[in-house]
């Protein structure tokens, strides 16, 4: 892309040391202005001075956006009421930040008139397409830099080298030896010992979750109540959704509750191991998958569970802002009408069990399922229904010993079927 094709850009910008270089590597080799956009999706890292190390580094500007409420209520609880988990653990707490922040970003640049954006993702992982495939669905018209698939810059070293050049401010030289992306859901681990998926994760990586050696030998309930799905109540008191995750992360942490470890499939090609602390998710996730037990009927529920991975799979794709992802949003909006009630839960030393559950719109009936009263169920018409369901069965058995074989299914003679 030639230098003067672009004349100003929007970077997303967390203060870390590769956003900080990009900015002077923006400018210089594109002779651009730089805005920078912080997205505060509650990565609790430290906002203030934000301002002035972007403009030391280079930039005419930032923007700093406080996105937890949108980040849940828009993204998180969707995910959630849509029961999407990628590749069976997997609650997508990176996945579905990104569109947020893209939507943002092409804000930003349609207020500041610019004609394209930026981002520090690597060319290896996943969230690059996700950041670039949001653009393109947003405004298409924006071009998109990725300086990790252009620059000459190979390593921290580099970019420190580089920093010290353009006089760029860095906070701190040591390198962690873990790459983490934290937000209000989750907070995720990749690199280090965990690169060997033989090693054990060290207890001193986790920062949100106690181990389940040291979590309280007591256990502890809470009552989640939701609307339509949407979790709205901790033990009785109403909360927004800043306010529930914030504390369901505390107590969730305190009881060793959502910890994975995972080795995944990323869009990319590659497969790569990332550990994942998610306490509230991780909750939240089960008391709804339990309240959704007595309100949606069987087939609801089947059809929902064949969906649900779909849904995953778009998210952790990228692919947020699809016509298939609105259309499953759709269907999902149905049946939530009535996931209304409430869970209580045991937290006990990393495991939730459930305590209790209770709906106005339940179709359990206890009336129904005891063995008394039969003004609804009539036992007797059980044997109709048993002669009808098992009548396949029944007609391939009666085969097989027409033709002189045996009914058993551990060695089934299918040849005694033919028939001259």
């Amino acid at each position: 892309m030639a230098a003067s094709a672009v004349n100003k850009v929007v970077l997303a910008y967390s203060g870390g040391l590769d956003t900080s270089v990009i900015v002077p590597w923006l400018k210089n080799n594109y002779g651009c202005e730089v805005v920078c956009f912080c997205a505060d999706l509650g990565q609790e890292e430290e906002l203030d001075g934000l301002e002035a190390k972007a403009i030391a580094s280079g930039a005419s500007k930032l923007y700093v956006r406080d996105l937890r409420e949108e980040f849940l209520t828009d993204f998180v609880f969707p995910t959630l009421r849509a029961g999407a988990v990628y590749e069976r653990e997997y609650l997508l707490g990176t996945s579905f930040a990104r569109p947020l922040i893209a939507k943002h970003m092409v804000e930003i640049a349609e207020i500041e008139n610019a004609d394209a954006v930026a981002h520090g993702c690597t060319g290896k992982g996943n969230d690059q397409v996700r950041f670039e495939v949001s653009t393109m669905a947003l405004n298409p018209k924006l071009k998109t830099i990725a300086p990790w698939r252009e620059w000459d810059i190979r390593s921290r070293e580099d970019a420190l080298a580089y920093a010290e050049e353009f006089n760029v401010p860095v906070s701190h030289t040591e390198k962690d030896i873990y790459s983490r992306d934290r937000n209000i859901f989750h907070l995720s681990h990749e690199g280090g010992l965990l690169e060997n998926p033989w090693n054990e994760p060290e207890g001193s990586m986790y920062q949100l979750t106690k181990a389940p050696e040291d979590a309280p030998d007591r256990a502890e309930y809470i009552e989640i109540e939701f609307e339509e799905g949407n979790p709205k109540r901790l033990n009785g008191e109403e909360l927004n959704a800043v306010q529930l995750f914030t504390r369901l992360n505390a107590i969730g942490g305190e009881h060793a509750i959502g910890r994975t470890d995972i080795a995944e499939n990323r869009l990319v090609g590659m497969k790569s191991r990332g550990v994942y602390e998610a306490p509230a998710g991780t909750i939240i996730h089960r008391a709804h998958q339990l309240l959704e037990s007595i309100c949606l009927d069987k087939q609801t529920m089947q059809y929902k569970d064949t969906l649900a991975p779909k849904y995953a799979e778009l998210v952790y794709n990228g692919m947020w802002y699809s016509k298939l992802r609105e259309a499953l949003d759709a269907f999902v909006e149905v049946t939530q009408r009535t996931v209304t009630g409430t869970v209580r839960l045991k937290l006990y030393k990393g495991n939730i069990m459930v305590a209790g559950r209770k709906s106005p719109y339940s179709l359990y009936r206890e009336d129904y399922a005891s063995f008394g009263e039969e003004d609804v169920y009539n036992q007797q018409d059980a044997h109709g229904f048993i002669q009808l369901f098992g009548l396949p069965v029944k007609v391939e058995a009666m085969l097989q010993l027409e033709g002189g074989g045996t009914t058993s299914y551990r060695h089934p003679d299918y040849s005694k079927f033919k028939r001259d």
